[in-house]
């Protein structure tokens, strides 16, 4: 690996071919300039820090910097000044500068701030790559579809993106709704601002409406310090409320009041905040029909779906099962060094016949599972789940309980007890509620469940 590149621009000589020196014996790789016009011309050398001073003939160390900053905001910028003076130094670091020092200078000091600017530097790289590599991820060309009804769902987040309407996703767990919300932020005029991200089923009831708007010091038990809430966190961006169905009743009218007014106090707080966001929300539940029965605001609903979307369950697009299974194949295979492996003909037949209660999401694990536990580079029948293998005609999964081939199979019910719980969390996500619904069994009885396995939530 290259040593780190320092571009040192100053008009005093003996300066110059100080620090060059003392950059070298540090490790560092050095170009000099008498002048900000010379190095500006040499900009596109990718430096990975600027030693500018501030006064200079021609152009000054200050209009050098804004320049800098204009054509690279991310590019550390150390400037050198004769004065001391405080106005000066605020004046310099209001202009995008990262550090500030005075001559003669300090070099035990200009040592830790260089480290420290290369590290920032190479930190702010690798934030861009991951950004650059989630924003990919959710460009329209990059969300795996061939059905129509994924296509015209599609076409619905392009008339959303761009726009400040409050959208709803609704769909079965599993089906991609965190994804959908990414694809509206990230293809629409807020992409270079917060995406926030609360699930409203995964919080405890008495601590969400500190999360969701935050708190004051002292204004419970265990608040020690201020908190900025999500909605603050989200300013100018978006905050997708994920599992909004299981918000409770008591901050319903908390949540209706910022949605319609943009404005929140923080628990404990007098103060009243402003948080330009868009709101974005999912549920896998029936808010209309909650609405109905008073289990949900009905205000509160009609403000968020104001634009709805439905995705369709996996089972609705069977077209697609194929072509995101050799998808994850793909992803799999590469991440564990078996880019080779394939799927068997009787492998993609179970799985095109299974009903996919989990949605994308169940697909996703069975294919990772079965990635590592085929012995050989192609994925047979034997490799995927019990539930797979012994599924019914109509697509449903068979009893893990029935399903024995042999004596050997045969595994104690509190077993069989522990997989099904540990799964069906894993399909909800942790979501007490949901996943106790699901099982037709009370929160008690699961959290006994949760507590005698050890199973992590």
């Amino acid at each position: 690996m290259a040593n780190p590149l320092i571009h040192i621009v100053d008009d005093d000589y003996s300066l110059r071919r100080l620090l060059e020196f003392t950059m070298k014996t540090w490790g560092y790789e050095c170009r000099v300039f008498s002048s900000g016009d010379s190095f500006l011309k040499s900009l596109d050398d990718n430096p990975n820090v600027v030693l500018l001073d501030h006064m200079m003939p021609g152009l000054s160390g200050l209009e050098t910097l804004k320049t800098i900053k204009d054509k690279d905001p991310e590019l550390p910028v150390i400037m050198l000044s004769a004065q001391g003076k405080i106005d000066v130094a605020v004046e310099m670091m209001r202009a995008g500068a990262t550090d500030y020092f005075t001559k003669p200078i300090d070099l035990k000091r200009l040592q830790f701030a260089l480290a420290n600017a290369i590290n920032l530097h190479n930190l702010q790289d690798k934030v861009r790559q991951l950004q650059d590599t989630l924003e990919s991820s959710v460009r329209f060309e990059n969300i795996i579809s061939n059905s129509g009804v994924m296509q015209d769902v599609l076409k619905l987040v392009d008339k959303a993106r761009n726009s400040e309407i409050n959208v709803l996703i609704e769909g079965e767990s599993g089906t991609g709704k965190e994804l959908i919300a990414r694809a509206i932020h990230f293809n629409g005029n807020r992409k270079d601002y917060p995406f926030v991200v609360i699930n409203c089923a995964a919080i405890p009831r008495e601590l969400l409406e500190s999360e969701l708007f935050g708190h004051e010091r002292g204004a419970f038990t265990g608040a020690i310090e201020r908190k900025i809430g999500k909605f603050e966190a989200a300013h100018t961006g978006t905050i997708f409320l994920d599992e909004i169905g299981e918000l409770d009743m008591s901050l319903q009218a908390k949540m209706l009041r910022v949605i319609q007014t943009k404005q929140f106090e923080r628990v404990g707080g007098v103060d009243t905040l402003s948080s330009d966001v868009r709101v974005i929300s999912a549920t896998n539940r029936d808010l209309l029909s909650m609405a109905e029965q008073r289990e949900f605001r009905e205000d509160l609903y009609y403000r968020l779906s104001t634009f709805p979307i439905k995705l369709p369950s996996l089972r609705e697009r069977p077209s697609e099962i194929t072509l995101l299974a050799e998808h994850f194949l793909s992803l799999f295979g590469e991440r564990e060094d078996r880019a080779n492996i394939t799927f068997h003909a009787d492998t993609l037949a179970l799985l095109q016949r299974y009903a996919w209660p989990g949605n994308v999401r169940e697909l996703q694990s069975v294919i990772e599972r079965s990635v590592l536990l085929a012995e050989t580079d192609v994925i047979r029948p034997q490799d995927l789940p019990q539930a797979l293998r012994f599924a019914k005609e109509d697509g449903s999964a068979g009893s893990a309980a029935l399903a024995f081939a042999s004596r050997e199979d045969v595994v104690p019910l509190e077993r069989i007890k522990e997989k099904v719980v540990r799964r069906a969390l894993e399909l909800f996500e942790g979501n007490i509620s949901e996943t106790a619904r699901a099982l037709d069994i009370g929160r008690t009885t699961l959290y006994d469940i949760i507590k005698k396995f050890e199973i992590s939530t």
